[in-house]
């Protein structure tokens, strides 16, 4: 298991948005970057490398919707877990949200407790993910390793 700390990057254009989920984050060991916009997103992906990413769904540059469809169609990025978390209530933003590939999504206001759950369960999820894919990966050097049985 990696020690590096959890990261989890706010994405918002709204400052006293993503101050407020800086603060319910406060409680959860790990590591908070903010993004401003849908590039600036994309930006600090690629150079903060988040585990989760908590993303507005209406930001000036590139939507939420957006960001999760490149980040989703990238396999580079596409294990990183995307919580939405939209002020729209409309079932076709919900729909809208899980074609992009959201893993999850929040309505505004955010309830605290539920966001830090959440957040923690995408981290755990994330977490087994990576470690699944190591013992995958140290399974398939296993078997090269092997000579060839004669059948």
């Amino acid at each position: 298991m990696s020690d590096r700390k959890s990261r989890v990057l706010i994405a918002d254009d709204n400052e006293p948005n993503r101050e407020l989920l800086e603060v319910y984050l406060a409680e959860i060991d790990c590591e908070i970057e903010t993004a401003v916009d849908g590039k600036d997103t994309l930006d600090k992906v690629a150079s903060f490398g988040p585990d989760v990413i908590l993303l507005d769904v209406m930001m000036p540059k590139l939507s939420g919707f957006e960001v999760c469809q490149r980040l989703k169609g990238d396999p580079a990025t596409s294990r990183i877990m995307v919580l939405m978390v939209t002020a729209l209530g409309e079932l076709g933003d919900i729909e809208r949200a899980v074609e992009a590939g959201t893993d999850d999504f929040l309505s505004k206001p955010v309830n605290k407790v539920e966001l830090v759950k959440r957040v923690e369960n995408m981290l755990k999820l994330r977490h087994v993910t990576d470690e699944l894919d190591r013992l995958r990966r140290y399974i398939s050097t296993m078997d090269d390793d092997q000579p060839p049985r004669s059948g």
